[in-house]
């Protein structure tokens, strides 16, 4: 059966932002169905899972957070990441994190393929019997 795929990119970064979701695509099941809504930070993702929580079969959460000079990068980071697990394990859903935290651009290309990553863990999530 074809599963549903909700992709939730945050395109803040815009160049970073289109090389996760090309990695992420790139890894999920070729019959797949798959839907892309763009926020425009990392912050806006979990509420946008859990607005479509019911509609979907897996997630995936594609972003990136780049530290600055205040603790918001922190803040973010914490909060996102609480938020998808939290929204995961009370919905039995898989979500796969692809949101990136780093400390400068330099870090943030070279993590770009992240959305591999997370896409094959919902993937063998969805798997399980």
């Amino acid at each position: 059966m074809k599963k549903k795929y909700l992709i939730i990119l945050a395109d803040y970064y815009k160049d970073i932002a289109a090389e996760l979701l090309k990695s992420a695509k790139d890894a999920l099941p070729k019959l797949s169905i798959i839907k892309i809504i763009t926020v425009p930070g990392v912050f806006e993702i979990p509420v946008t899972i859990s607005k479509n929580i019911k509609k979907y079969d897996g997630f995936l959460a594609l972003g990136c957070v780049i530290k600055g000079k205040t603790p918001h990068f922190d803040f973010i980071s914490q909060a996102s990441t609480d938020a998808i697990m939290r929204l995961s394990i009370e919905n039995k859903k898989p979500i796969g994190n692809g949101i990136i935290t780093c400390l400068n651009m330099k870090q943030a290309i070279l993590r770009k393929k992240k959305g591999r990553e997370a896409a094959e863990a919902v993937t063998s999530i969805l798997s399980q019997k």
